[in-house]
C-alpha cells in the first residue's frame, strides 16, 4: 500500500549516529496515525553504514534501504530518495540529528491544517553553529535572494516536508546539479514554516567541509541567477568607460606644458585593469558553459545499486541500475 508519509534520509559514513537516529526517529513515526516508510539513501559510504542499515531494516519493517553505486553528493542523494519515495507527503532530513525528528509530526500537522504543499523547518536558534558559519550562511542566503529573486529563508536548510505534487514537480526538473533548498522555494507552491532549535551533531563529523560548501555556493549562484553574466557585461562597460576617461585625461595632460607623464606606470595599470576584467568575465562565462556542457552530456547524477523496497512496488528489481527521473 502507498504510505501516507515518506522520510528521506541521505547518509554518508554515518555508522556512529545511526543507532541514535533509530532510537529517536522510530517512536515519532510509530506515534503517527499514518502509514510511513523511511527511505535511507546510502551515498556510497565507506564505513559500516550499509551493514547497519540492513540490520535496521530487519528490525524495522518500514525501513527501505537504497544504496548508490558511488558517492554522488548530498543533494544528489536527496534527489534519489525523492525519485523513489512513494508517500503522499515526503520529509527530507539529515541523519546527524541536528534537525530533531520530533518536529516531523509538527510539519505534517501544519501541512494539513494550513493546506499547504511545503512546510520548511526554520532554525530559531543556531547557537550550536560557529559564529563564522552563522554569519556566512545568512550573508549567502541574502546574496542568493538578491540575485535570483527566490524566497529561500536564511535559516532553512534541507529539513522540509513536501506534498506529492511538489515532489513530482521536483522530479520532472532537468537540472543535473540540483540545490533543493533553492529549487523548492522557486517552484512557488503554497508554503508554511515551523521553527525549532538546531542541535549539535549527535555523533560523527560534518560531511560538508569548506570546499563542499563553496562548491554548493557556486552551483546555487550559477543555477538560479543570470546576474553574474550581466555583471560581466557591466564590468566590461565600466572598464571601457574608465579606460576612455583615462585616455582623455592622458591626452589632455600630454598637451599641458611642463607636465611629465610616466608612460610605463600608466600602461601597466591600464593593461592590468583590462586584463583582470577580461579574466573575471571569462571565468563567469566558463561556469555557465560548464553547466550547459554537463547538461548536454545527459549523464545521470546518481546510480542506484540496490533498493530493498523495489520488490514491493512496480519498477526495477533490486540491484538494477536506475537513472534519475528527468
Amino acid at each position: 500500500m502507498t504510505p501516507e508519509l515518506s522520510v528521506v534520509i541521505p547518509m554518508f559514513d554515518e555508522q556512529e549516529v545511526l543507532p541514535l537516529l533509530a532510537q529517536r526517529l522510530r517512536p515519532v513515526l510509530d506515534g503517527l496515525a499514518d502509514g510511513y516508510e523511511v527511505v535511507c539513501v546510502d551515498d556510497g559510504s565507506r564505513d559500516l553504514t550499509p551493514a547497519l542499515l540492513h540490520k535496521m531494516a530487519r528490525d524495522w519493517p518500514q525501513v527501505r534501504v537504497v544504496r548508490l553505486r558511488a558517492n554522488a553528493g548530498h543533494q544528489a542523494a536527496i534527489s534519489a530518495g525523492l525519485a523513489l519515495a512513494r508517500g503522499d507527503y515526503v520529509v527530507t532530513i539529515d541523519a546527524d540529528l541536528q534537525d530533531p525528528p520530533e518536529v516531523i509530526a509538527e510539519l505534517l500537522a501544519t501541512a494539513r491544517r494550513e493546506q499547504v504543499d511545503v512546510v520548511y523547518g526554520v532554525h530559531s536558534d543556531r547557537s550550536t553553529d560557529s559564529v563564522f558559519k552563522r554569519t556566512t550562511a545568512r550573508a549567502f542566503y541574502a546574496v542568493i535572494r538578491l540575485l535570483s529573486g527566490t524566497t529561500a529563508q536564511a535559516d532553512a536548510g534541507d529539513f522540509r516536508l513536501m506534498s506529492r505534487a511538489t515532489v513530482d514537480a521536483v522530479n520532472t526538473l532537468p537540472d543535473s546539479n540540483r540545490v533543493l533548498r533553492f529549487i523548492v522555494p522557486a517552484l512557488g507552491f503554497p508554503s508554511a514554516s515551523v521553527t525549532y532549535r538546531r542541535e549539535e551533531r549527535a555523533a560523527g563529523s560534518s560531511k560538508y567541509p569548506l570546499l563542499k560548501m563553496l562548491a554548493l555556493s557556486v552551483d546555487s549562484v550559477t543555477g538560479f541567477s543570470l546576474f553574474p553574466l550581466r555583471l560581466a557585461t557591466y564590468l566590461g562597460l565600466f572598464g571601457g568607460a574608465l579606460m576612455l576617461l583615462a585616455t582623455v585625461g592622458l591626452v589632455v595632460l600630454s598637451r599641458t606644458p611642463g607636465t611629465t607623464i610616466p608612460g610605463w606606470t600608466s600602461t601597466v595599470v591600464i593593461v592590468a585593469g583590462v586584463g583582470a576584467v577580461q579574466l573575471f568575465c571569462l571565468g563567469l562565462l566558463g561556469e555557465y558553459v560548464g553547466r550547459m556542457y554537463r547538461q548536454l552530456q545527459g549523464r545521470p547524477t546518481y546510480f542506484v545499486a540496490y533498493d530493498s523496497g523495489a520488490s514491493a512496488q512496480s519498477g526495477p528489481e533490486s540491484g538494477q541500475t536506475v537513472h534519475p527521473r528527468t
